[in-house]
């Protein structure tokens, strides 16, 4: 059965979407069968693996609002091993309309169980909101990593993002946990950048991935190429961190047995 992973912060711009696409390329690159779900609206993830959504007459919206099979709704990547259920402009409305569907929480759960078994890990990038999108990756998922920018509001709000966990966990799904938090955009010149991730490792201890996301101009670019880093770059310090971090997500995901 594949794991479901939720990349999730409600803040904007830390890298959510950077951090999902690329450890999705990362894990196809060392053998994994992977699922990318883009539940962004704004389907970041769609266009950063080349697709434009603006074009697409399949997404994750005909899946959770029309009630269609994932797989007549997938578009192969450039990467062997990397599938992708895309977003597109309809999905700006697929809140709203959730509101009125029957078990509304869970309608991607469902969908995604059917599934699981195909792949060994499917990664959902989550809009940066708390609404109903998010709760429904949430309600399918395993468990969450948290991006968070080393930048001084990075914890502004992040206890509201727990405090959504926790009522998941209470009310939708029991077995949802954090999988780990990554340190992005890390500028290891600056003192404030040092600070901010010192009280990060106080708040999150041993959830905190050790590998940290540095700034990156050709990891910033490498999404209006519509491409991961492994494509555009593979040699920057971007293409390098990202690398490492998924090791490191491997090691500790797979060496509990999980």
């Amino acid at each position: 059965m594949g794991k479901v992973i939720s990349f999730s912060n409600q803040k904007g711009g830390v890298g959510k979407t950077t951090t999902c696409v690329n450890m999705a390329a990362y894990l196809a690159v060392a053998g994994k069968r992977v699922l990318l779900v883009d539940l962004d609206p704004q389907g970041n993830a769609t266009t950063g693996l080349g697709f434009a959504k603006g074009g697409l007459k399949k997404s994750v919206y005909n899946v959770m609002i029309d009630d269609e099979d994932i797989k007549d709704n997938l578009l192969a990547t450039a990467i062997d091993g990397l599938a992708i259920l895309p977003s597109n402009i309809d999905l700006a409305g697929a809140e709203v309309e959730l509101v009125y569907k029957k078990g509304r929480e869970k309608v991607l759960k469902a969908a995604l169980d059917k599934a699981r078994g195909q792949y060994d890990y499917i990664l959902i990038d989550c809009p940066p909101s708390l609404g109903l999108l998010t709760i429904n990756a949430l309600a399918a998922s395993d468990s969450v990593i948290i991006p968070i920018q080393s930048e001084y509001y990075a914890l502004e709000g992040l206890s509201q993002l727990m405090n959504t966990i926790a009522l998941v966990r209470q009310h939708l799904n029991k077995s949802l946990k954090v999988e780990g938090v990554v340190i992005t955009m890390y500028d290891g010149r600056s003192l404030i950048s040092k600070q901010i991730a010192a009280d990060i490792k106080k708040f999150f201890s041993k959830k905190l991935y050790e590998i940290v996301i540095p700034r990156n101009v050709r990891l910033s670019e490498a999404p209006s190429h519509g491409k991961p880093i492994l494509l555009h770059d593979p040699k920057c310090m971007g293409a390098r961190a990202y690398s490492a971090l998924t090791e490191e997500f491997l090691k500790k995901s797979e060496g509990k047995g999980e």
